[in-house]
């Protein structure tokens, strides 16, 4: 029996760093991302059994790409807040939308490192926490994903609204 191939959490920041950097080696997407370079190549594969890398390559059909982000993600990735942690500054607290947003309690990703105290919800991958040092674009557009999936109006709309100007698409119908 034939399994169905399903996206993973991983696959978001897979697809932002090759959207970013098209073609990065596996090996590159190790070192940047801190997932092992296996890890790196089955996202690769669901991606484009997804529609959101080109087949054989590693190359991001940003529109797809844009699409899913925008309007699926937070149905396949649900977002629950926590209690109160320190940790590194995610959705609307996260560098690209923490000075158009004014909140009494930002949101994080849980680390002991962090740089702020407030309601938690998990990453998408373990290793976001270290993604401003590493891979700061990533983080930062990881941080818009975070804000779509559980902001509210208002802050989806600017969270739709920078990701599409980084990813070079237009916003096209929606919910938000």
């Amino acid at each position: 029996m034939a399994t169905q191939m399903t996206m993973r959490p991983v696959d978001v920041p897979v697809a932002l760093r090759l959207a970013e950097q098209p073609e990065l080696s596996y090996e590159a997407l190790h070192n940047d991302l801190g997932i092992s370079t296996s890890t790196a190549f089955e996202a690769v594969a669901r991606l484009g059994a997804a529609g959101i890398v080109y087949p054989h390559a590693r190359k991001v059909n940003r529109r797809n790409l844009l699409e899913f982000l925008l309007h699926g993600a937070k149905y396949v990735f649900p977002v629950e807040i926590r209690g109160v942690v320190k940790g590194v500054p995610t959705a609307f607290a996260g560098p690209p939308l923490a000075d158009k947003i004014v909140h009494s309690m930002p949101v994080v990703w849980p680390d002991p490192q962090g740089s702020a105290v407030g309601e938690s919800v998990a990453p998408l991958y373990p290793g976001a926490t270290r993604l401003p040092q590493s891979c700061p674009g990533v983080y930062e557009m990881l941080t818009l994903v975070d804000a779509v999936r559980l902001g509210r109006a208002r802050e989806r709309k600017l969270a739709e609204d920078e990701l599409s100007r980084r990813l070079g698409q237009k916003v096209t119908g929606g919910d938000a």
